[in-house]
């Protein structure tokens, strides 16, 4: 079972944004960690986040992507 853990995180986490992020900078950033993948909210950066694995992002990115495509068509 994959649980989500609350976590401070540190600012050299390796923090990135989507270049699809809105103007008004709503968006979450992600860091890669090993074996895990860290997810906040941009404009809390300060605060914690929470962390996945790195298996539990990839199919939540790959569901992404296949809802685009499926929209697309």
């Amino acid at each position: 079972m994959n649980r989500m853990q609350s976590a401070p995180f540190p600012a050299a986490a390796g923090w990135f944004k989507s270049s699809y992020s809105a103007a008004n900078n709503e968006c979450i950033e992600v860091a890669h960690m090993v074996a895990q993948v860290g997810i906040r909210d941009s404009k809390l950066s300060r605060r914690s986040g929470f962390t996945i694995s790195d298996h539990a992002f990839a199919q939540f990115v790959a569901g992404l992507k296949g809802t685009l495509e499926a929209r697309s068509r």
